[in-house]
């Protein structure tokens, strides 16, 4: 494919603002998987490619959260093992089934993303009734949670931090760099599989893996000082609509 210097300048900069927004909401796929489209991409080669890139966004972020990351390598090694596992599986179940499954999937997905964003201050609320964080619910939680990051991703992150949240006695900073590594290697099995198998656009890998970089690093910065709360409102509201409009296209 062939990039204009708009596609390049809308990717660069969706990268940099879907990498702040996945350490705030968990959400990057709904910032950066639009700016693929935008391109001129088809759903599942904006899928795949924004799955490849999202690879940086963890390189970034888990670079910013190194101090929240001190002192929990077991935890880091246990979870990221399980996402890793799911994310093997979901890449397999993206690439075996017809792209009008995919396609289809994708509004419902999304919408599901919103919900759970706007549902995450009163999962996180339920902290106190939390399991054993090493119990197997938590860990059949983390795998499925995987699974559905290698299929598709949006919401993912959000739903990786709430499962993470109500079973790590931690604050909640320590609990997010947790989640950064660990959909990061769900992120990297599902890229590895793609880069062999699926149709990953790397024209567009470059300059939106340079935005997810640069926003990932800086993200975990910005997070300790932002208002989590509206942000988390509107990034719910653009999902919703953008859950619409994929709608229409894909049953109309």
């Amino acid at each position: 494919m062939t990039l204009t210097a708009a596609d390049i300048a809308l990717l660069v900069g969706a990268g940099v603002l879907a990498g702040i927004t996945s350490t705030v909401a968990g959400l990057a796929s709904l910032v950066s998987y639009p700016a693929l489209l935008a391109t001129g991409l088809p759903p599942l080669a904006a899928n795949v490619t924004n799955t490849t890139a999202l690879l940086f966004v963890a390189v970034g972020a888990a670079a910013g959260s190194r101090p929240e990351l001190a002192g929990q390598t077991d935890r880091v090694a246990r979870f990221a093992a399980m996402a890793l596992a799911g994310g093997a599986v979901g890449a397999v179940l993206l690439l075996t089934l017809p792209e009008r499954t995919f396609e289809r999937a994708v509004p419902v997905l999304i919408a599901g993303a919103a919900v759970l964003l706007w549902a995450q201050p009163r999962i996180l609320a339920r902290r106190a009734e939390a399991p054993a964080e090493g119990g197997p619910a938590v860990l059949a939680a983390v795998f499925g949670t995987g699974i559905y990051l290698g299929y598709f991703g949006a919401g993912g992150g959000v739903a990786l931090l709430a499962v993470l949240a109500v079973a790590i006695p931690e604050p909640l900073a320590r609990v997010n760099a947790i989640k950064n590594v660990s959909s990061g290697f769900a992120n990297l099995v599902a890229a590895a599989g793609f880069a062999v198998f699926g149709p990953v656009r790397w024209a567009a890998v470059a300059p939106l893996a340079v935005g997810l970089l640069i926003g990932g690093a800086v993200g975990p910065l910005i997070v300790r000082r932002l208002p989590g709360d509206i942000l988390r409102v509107l990034i719910g509201l653009a999902a919703l609509g953008l859950a619409a409009s994929l709608a229409w296209d894909a049953y109309t």
